[in-house]
């Protein structure tokens, strides 16, 4: 798989509007985690990885203790998973996860914003056939047969594994998360996590340049701009 799950651009939050939607979609998520899975990082793994990742890019604890207590309280919105996909700049090929409390609303968002760069939203499966929906973990490690025991051992379906300048990169299902984490921490210890998270992995990339190198800017740029937006997982190379 090599390191097409790095494809996804992060945006760095340079203004205070900007550092507030990004605690924004994680305090969201952080609630929808523990109201579904519980509230306890140790026995809700998802969760754990969450704050860990919040707290890595600088999420302020009241932000994520909120969300916690509005989960506790078992009251607050009611948001559901969405899933969009289509064709963005270039031909690429786009997935969008949202948390939403109004679908049509959503919808709607996001499908102007493929307007805006002319092109169009698809259908359900239109290009997540082209993608891995998988688990991925990276640290430091030295010996990645070790890892790979550990993970047979807990019967973890393996895609990939690699061992490269010091650190260890595992794919596995986004179905075995739970077991092929559990089995790197009991085989490893407590070790931290570069990359601990489910992602869509392209399966094969698609290099734009030129104009699609500003309109593809331009459209993660709406996409992410949306409060509902959660993640943006593409296969656009440039």
């Amino acid at each position: 798989m090599g390191r097409a799950f790095q494809n996804r651009k992060e945006s760095m939050a340079k203004t205070s509007d900007q550092k507030a939607k990004v605690y924004s979609k994680y305090g969201r998520e952080i609630y929808v985690c523990a109201k579904s899975g519980g509230i306890d990082p140790n026995g809700n793994l998802a969760l754990r990885s969450l704050i860990d990742r919040a707290k890595k890019d600088q999420v302020p604890t009241h932000v994520i203790d909120k969300a916690l207590d509005k989960a506790k309280g078992g009251g607050g919105e009611d948001f559901d998973t969405a899933r969009y996909e289509g064709f963005g700049p270039g031909n690429t090929m786009v997935i969008v996860d949202c948390l939403s409390d109004n679908p049509n609303r959503t919808f709607g968002d996001v499908r102007t914003c493929f307007n805006k760069v002319k092109c169009k939203i698809g259908s359900q499966g239109s290009v997540s056939h082209m993608f891995d929906h998988s688990a991925i973990f990276v640290f430091a490690g030295t010996d990645e047969e070790v890892v790979l025991d550990a993970l047979m051992m807990a019967d973890v379906d393996v895609t990939d594994i690699e061992l490269e300048e010091g650190k260890v990169t595992v794919f596995a299902p986004h179905t075995d998360y739970n077991k092929a984490k559990t089995a790197i921490m009991e085989a490893l210890g407590e070790i931290e996590f570069e990359v601990d998270e489910i992602q869509f992995v392209a399966q094969n990339m698609t290099e734009i340049e030129g104009d699609d190198v500003e309109q593809f800017d331009r459209f993660l740029d709406l996409l992410n701009d949306l409060d509902d937006v959660q993640r943006v997982y593409h296969n656009a190379e440039y």
